[in-house]
């Protein structure tokens, strides 16, 4: 049974309430999950401000020998926690043990680290007087994370939040609560103080819009849906709150023909269909440069028909579970949608259904379509599964101009040889990430976020500790 965080306990709800945790691949419930509310939020607000006198003077060393203990439990339990995220997600094992939790090992480290590098500034005003900055933790923060990549993006909020002194409730999503409530276990027998971190399990809807509305939880950090995303900014903007939203995209993938085609090929794969394209940072529209649209098409569609789809704790699993029956129906949806705008199908298109234990699980082909037009609802709205478009293209302008024409602006991808080219389009796409010949090459000191409807804000390196700290400047007179 999945239990609440709250003052350094695992306690169950108020509400005395749950509701089912189901596992993708099977399509059954496995678990409950608390379906807590505005008092289970209360009690958090209440543990964290009771935490944060301490913990905000822990001096920095402290704080990170805390972290690091958490880590060491992690990776000594990491078999444990990869399953869970796989049986919680419908990824496929090797992907949660290989990539998603040691990321969430690697935020804990990364953050526990750079937090000796947040220097403060200062600005001499020749004889007169010199500034310096001075930066302070903003108090209790409230986190809400999503369920593609449960343990890893719910860490990338929490370990900066902590580092930088603050005290945190935060949400996971009630689709994939596992990994957090083992996170807490870590937490308990790690030690760290009771009411640094809070963990309050349930719907968007009941805890989420609790923790944005709270009037003591002075920042937001969310990840998750553009929708979602307005919602929250219209509750806490109103409110003066710190805010910092990473949210929908519908990325570009554009491959020249100049490109190293083996490496794009292979890369393009990946960056359509991993994680069953349950990435924000998927390239989920494929532009390919006339010259080579007939050999891309051909060589992608045969690569895409060897992935295998089924039960995600095999081995050879390319392509698990999507999340939930809804998920799985919205994604099938926009595959009619797409037929009805006039595409075909080349490849996929269908509900899975496989044999033995997952025959009543969530799964789908992985899809390519082309014939579309670039400024269909097909390839201007986020579908969040395992679909992309093939569109051709002639020219930059025309690559570019298709690219920009969606209301998102998260990630982008580019393929070619020419540096010059390359220098060029990334300057002008509209996107907050630009991939050149590569894709999910991740340096974590760098800003990570979106321009347009993807997003306020940055994540990431410095820009999360500044995100998470109050800037003080002084000014001393000489």
């Amino acid at each position: 049974m999945i239990k609440n965080y709250i003052n350094g306990e695992l306690v169950e709800p108020v509400s005395e309430k749950y509701f089912d945790n189901f596992e993708p691949a099977i399509g059954q419930a496995y678990d409950i999950v608390p379906d807590s509310d505005e008092r289970d939020v209360e009690l958090a607000v209440k543990a964290s401000e009771a935490a944060f006198p301490l913990w905000s003077n822990t001096p920095v060393v402290e704080r990170s020998k805390y972290m690091k203990k958490v880590v060491a439990l992690i990776e000594r339990d990491l078999a444990e926690f990869a399953r869970a995220e796989c049986i919680d997600n419908g990824k496929p094992l090797t992907l949660a043990k290989t990539v998603d939790i040691p990321r969430a090992v690697k935020n804990f480290e990364f953050f526990a680290s750079a937090i000796h590098g947040f220097a403060s500034e200062s600005h001499q005003m020749e004889d007169t007087a010199i500034n310096y900055t001075l930066r302070s933790p903003i108090g209790v923060v409230g986190a809400i994370s999503p369920w593609n990549l449960p343990l890893y993006l719910f860490t990338w909020k929490i370990a900066p939040a902590l580092i930088t002194g603050n005290c945190v409730v935060a949400k996971p999503s009630e689709i994939t609560p596992m990994t957090a409530h083992l996170l807490a276990e870590a937490c308990i027998e790690a030690g760290l103080p009771a009411g640094v971190l809070n963990i309050v399990h349930g719907y968007g809807g009941k805890v989420g819009s609790a923790i944005v509305k709270h009037p003591d939880i002075k920042a937001i950090t969310f990840t998750g849906g553009t929708k979602t995303g307005k919602e929250i900014a219209s509750v806490a903007a109103p409110m003066f709150k710190k805010l910092s939203l990473e949210l929908g995209g519908k990325n570009p993938n554009i491959i020249f023909a100049d490109c190293n085609y083996e490496k794009m090929l292979g890369t393009t794969l990946l960056s359509s269909f991993r994680n069953q394209g349950e990435i924000c940072l998927c390239g989920s529209r494929i532009f390919i440069e006339k010259p080579i649209y007939e050999k891309f098409r051909k060589d992608f569609v045969e690569q895409t028909k060897l992935l295998k789809v089924g039960d995600p704790l095999q081995a050879d699993t390319d392509q698990g579970a999507v999340v939930s029956k809804e998920h799985m129906e919205k994604v099938l949806s926009y595959i009619q949608l797409a037929k009805d705008e006039g595409g075909t199908i080349l490849t996929g298109g269908n509900k899975v259904v496989p044999e033995g234990r997952c025959k009543n699980g969530w799964f789908i082909e992985p899809t390519i379509i082309e014939g579309l037009p670039y400024n269909c609802r097909t390839n201007q709205e986020e579908i969040f599964g395992p679909v992309v478009t093939l569109i051709p293209f002639e020219t930059e302008d025309e690559a570019l101009r298709m690219a920009n024409s969606t209301e998102y602006g998260l990630a982008s991808i580019i393929w070619t040889e020419n540096l010059s080219r390359a220098h060029r389009m990334a300057a002008k796409i509209q996107s907050g990430i630009v991939w050149i010949n590569c894709w999910m090459v991740r340096d974590l000191r760098t800003p990570f976020g979106g321009m347009k409807s993807s997003g306020v804000g940055r994540e990431g390196g410095m820009e999360a500790l500044r995100f998470f700290t109050e800037a003080k400047n002084v000014c001393v007179r000489l």
